[in-house]
C-alpha cells in the first residue's frame, strides 16, 4: 500500500458513508409510491411497479454491473455507480415536469443501475480491506449504516416530497377540475426539489471517492477470470442463499411499501401520509438495531455459529 493510500479503517468509514446513501436512496420509495399512486390516481398494483421497476434493475444489471467491476476494479466502479444514481435522481426533474409516469419509472431505473453498481463492488471490496477475521463483522456494520439511512431518509426527506398532503381518489374527485390539476402538477412537482439534492449529494460523494486512495485490491479482476456464474451456482449453498435472500428482501421492502397506505387507511389507522411516514423510519430502524447487534456480536462469535443459533 503507498503512503498516501487511506488506511482501511479510514476506507471503511468512506464505504460506509457508501451504504448510508444508497439505504436513504432504496427507502424513499415507500414514499414515492403513495405520493404517485395519488399524483397519477392509480391503484395498488400500478403504484407497485415503483419497486418493480427498481428491483428488476438489480436482477437485470447484476451481471453487467459484475463485468464493470471486472473491468475498471472497485475504485473506479465505485465511482461510476455514483455518477449513474446522481443521473437517475437528477432525471427526476423532468419526469416531475411533465409529468409522466414511465418517465418516473425510467429515472427509478437509471438510480437503481447506479445503486447495483454500488452494491456489486462495494460489498466484496469492504469484506477484503482490513482484518479477514472480522470481514463479517465489517460487512454488517457497514449494513447497519445502510440501514441508518433507511431510517433517517423517510423521516427527514419524506415529509418534503408529501408536502403537499396525499389525498384518496375519493377526495380528489370531489375538486373541480381546475383544482385537481393544480393539486396533480403539484404533488409530482414536490419531488423535484428533494431528488436535485439527492444527485447533488451523490455527484459530491463521487467527486470525494474519486479523489482518495482508497487502498487498491485485484481480486475483481481475478475473481471474474476465475469463476462463471455456471460454475458458482453448482454449489448448493449458494443456490439456497440466492432463494433465501430473494424471499427475505421480498417481505422485507413489501412490507415497507405498503406501510404508508396501510396506515393512511380510515378503517385502520386513520393517519396523514406525513404521520404515516414516520413509522416508515420505525420499521427501518429496528433493522438497523438487529444490524448492530450483529456486527457486534461476530466480533466474538463465528458467522455460521451466529447464524445457527438465530434459526
Amino acid at each position: 500500500m503507498s503512503n498516501r493510500d487511506l488506511s482501511s479503517t479510514t476506507a471503511v468509514a468512506v464505504l460506509s458513508t457508501i451504504f448510508f446513501t444508497w439505504g436513504a436512496l432504496t427507502s424513499l420509495n415507500d414514499v414515492l409510491i403513495p405520493h404517485l399512486k395519488a399524483v397519477f390516481e392509480m391503484g395498488f398494483a400500478r403504484s407497485m411497479l415503483v419497486q418493480f421497476a427498481f428491483f428488476s434493475t438489480y436482477f437485470v444489471m447484476s451481471l453487467p454491473a459484475g463485468r464493470v467491476v471486472a473491468r475498471f476494479g472497485y475504485k473506479a466502479s465505485i465511482v461510476i455507480g455514483l455518477l449513474v444514481a446522481g443521473v437517475g435522481a437528477l432525471a427526476f426533474y423532468p419526469a416531475a415536469k411533465v409529468p409522466s409516469y414511465p418517465l418516473f419509472l425510467l429515472a427509478l431505473c437509471v438510480l437503481a443501475t447506479g445503486i447495483t453498481l454500488l452494491q456489486v463492488a462495494a460489498n466484496p471490496y469492504i469484506s477484503l480491506i482490513g482484518d479477514p477475521r472480522f470481514a463479517s463483522s465489517r460487512l454488517t456494520l457497514a449494513q447497519a449504516l445502510n440501514s441508518l439511512g433507511t431510517t433517517l431518509a423517510p423521516a427527514l426527506i419524506g415529509p418534503l416530497i408529501l408536502s403537499v398532503g396525499v389525498l384518496g381518489a375519493a377526495q380528489i374527485a370531489q375538486l373541480a377540475p381546475p383544482q385537481a390539476q393544480a393539486y396533480r402538477i403539484a404533488q409530482a412537482g414536490s419531488v423535484q426539489g428533494p431528488y436535485l439534492g439527492v444527485a447533488a449529494g451523490l455527484l459530491a460523494l463521487a467527486g470525494l471517492v474519486y479523489l482518495l486512495r482508497l487502498p487498491p485490491l485485484t481480486e475483481a479482476r481475478n475473481d471474474a477470470a476465475a469463476h462463471t456464474l455456471t460454475q458458482v451456482l453448482r454449489h448448493p449453498h449458494v443456490r439456497l442463499g440466492v432463494v433465501a435472500i430473494f424471499l427475505y428482501v421480498g417481505a422485507e421492502v413489501g412490507i415497507s411499501s405498503f406501510l404508508i397506505n396501510y396506515l393512511e387507511d380510515p378503517r385502520i389507522g386513520g393517519l396523514d401520509a406525513v404521520t404515516a411516514t414516520k413509522y416508515v423510519s420505525y420499521y427501518w430502524g429496528g433493522a438497523m438495531v438487529g444490524r448492530f447487534l450483529g456486527s457486534a456480536l461476530m466480533r466474538r462469535v463465528s458467522p455460521h455459529t451466529l447464524l445457527c443459533l438465530l434459526r
